[in-house]
């Protein structure tokens, strides 16, 4: 289980749901859906370094915020390093989103219909049955390297460690 005491959102605590995901043990696969509705797996990235950019709904300004900084990075990054964005929103919400506002380095993925990712890595947050803001970092071979549950969800998680870590698995 997840240590239902270190996130809250907007000062109240909520409970997260699934198991807690640490960095050093092997990833679990998952399968969410793509923006056109087909299953995507984890495992579909086998040999990249995985950015897994989590939060709760495009629709808010922190998450829009979290989406642009990555998109804009994306563009920087190595060939080898792929960021996937996930959310419970439904996938024509992600795609529409992502048409609107320019978001075309990241692959956007609902979790909304399974919960897999989320109850795999301890991210659903059960009073709203969304997934909960952070970063978890998989490494070529599928080894986590790095985990973030931002403390308060209200708050984007910390960009520079994030690309740090990614950078110097390549």
């Amino acid at each position: 289980m997840v240590n239902n005491n270190m996130v809250t959102f907007a000062g109240n605590p909520v409970t997260l749901l699934g198991n807690e995901i640490k960095a050093g043990v092997k990833a679990p696969d998952f399968c969410v859906l793509g923006n056109d509705l087909k299953p995507v797996n984890l495992s579909d990235y086998k040999g990249k370094v995985i950015i897994l950019s989590i939060f709760p709904s495009v629709d808010t300004d922190v998450c829009s915020a979290q989406a642009h900084h990555f998109n804009k990075e994306a563009s920087q990054l190595s060939d080898e390093i792929q960021i996937l964005t996930l959310s419970n929103d439904l996938p024509f919400a992600l795609g529409r989103y992502c048409d609107a506002e320019g978001i075309n380095n990241l692959i956007t993925l609902s979790d909304h219909r399974d919960l897999d990712f989320g109850l795999k890595y301890g991210f659903v947050i059960k009073e709203l049955r969304l997934l909960t803001r952070g970063i978890v970092i998989v490494d070529k071979q599928g080894i986590v390297q790095h985990v973030e549950y931002v403390p308060e969800i209200t708050q984007e998680p910390n960009y520079e460690i994030t690309l740090d870590v990614a950078r110097k698995l390549v």
